[in-house]
């Protein structure tokens, strides 16, 4: 190895060139780009938004609200909770809504849109739960359910043009136009305030839910819905009220359903009865619920809501 006038070793064939470090070279390429990221500014997460409507997915309605809520904040992600709400039924979507959003995070941004009244002087609003959750919905009564359990601190018209989608508002297609910028709005951290005027949270529109009722003979109480595809009848009846009965696992439970009386054990779960065979249940949302096991009990029964149903109080 012999050196040239400038200091630098030459190869002369013979001795063995001095090797560097694979970390020397590692270090020099990525230091830079450590250095790059470091100094660039934080770019800031986007809210998760929960998607509810009653557009079905034969169309292409869904995927063209989504689009608009990309467009307003690139990145960020949606949850489908569903698509499939019967159309029009804005209680069975209220219950839904509650039911699905104690799973999403705390600061979550949820766009609904059972819209039966679209266009009409119905006002469409963002509402603020205590929990710290948006709701970005028809003023209609979706709401009803969140705002009797979290309660609503905060309610916002929206009638401001830069919070929709800019171009001629359609006068059915509300989901697109309004809900679906304004909630995006909302997901890249816009101020909420700026999307119209304030509305006192005692006025919003509710609906006319009935609870179950107990008295000395026993339990009223009505089907509010059934559990998607399977059938299995959705009660008003929580859990803790149910046990007030003073039913325990293995009774037998005498019901009077639409009117037909019959008796069904309750049970943990489907498979504690024969396939083909009726229960009661406590089922995953804690409230008392009727099924078969891998049958549809609405259909067999041919019961639905809101059928009315009465179980007396366990004999002492």
């Amino acid at each position: 190895m012999h050196a040239n006038r400038t200091g630098t070793p030459l190869y002369d064939g013979n001795s063995i060139p001095r090797q560097e470090s694979p970390n020397v070279n590692l270090r020099r390429i990525f230091l830079p780009l450590l250095l790059l990221v470091a100094g660039a500014p934080a770019q800031q997460q986007h809210k998760t938004i929960g998607f509810m409507t009653d557009f079905d997915v034969r169309d292409d309605a869904v995927g063209i609200c989504k689009a608009v809520m990309e467009g307003v904040a690139p990145g960020v992600r949606i949850i489908d909770i569903t698509h499939q709400v019967t159309p029009y039924s804005i209680a069975e979507a209220a219950r839904f809504l509650a039911g699905s959003s104690p799973y999403f995070a705390k600061d979550a941004v949820f766009v609904a849109v059972i819209d039966p009244t679209v266009g009409s002087k119905r006002k469409a609003i963002i509402a603020h739960s205590k929990v710290g959750q948006y709701f970005v919905l028809p003023d209609n009564g979706l709401l009803t359910l969140v705002q009797d359990r979290d309660g609503i601190d905060g309610v916002r018209e929206i009638t401001n043009p830069a919070w929709m989608i800019g171009a001629k508002l359609s006068s059915t297609f509300h989901g697109r136009d309004i809900f679906s910028p304004a909630g995006a709005h909302l997901a890249r951290g816009d101020d909420w305030t700026q999307a119209g005027p304030a509305i006192d949270p005692a006025t919003l529109v509710r609906l006319d839910l009935h609870n179950a009722t107990l008295s000395p003979a026993g339990l009223s109480a009505e089907v509010i819905g059934t559990d998607g595809p399977f059938g299995n009848l959705v009660l008003n009846v929580p859990a803790e009220t149910f046990a007030q009965l003073g039913y325990r696992i293995g009774d037998i439970i005498p019901v009077k359903l639409a009117g037909t009386v019959y008796t069904f054990p309750f049970v943990k779960t489907f498979a504690d009865v024969p396939v083909g065979k009726p229960l009661f249940y406590i089922d995953s949302r804690g409230r008392l619920s009727l099924g078969i096991n891998q049958r549809n009990f609405s259909t067999t029964y041919h019961v639905d809501a809101p059928a009315q149903l009465s179980i007396p109080r366990k004999p002492q």
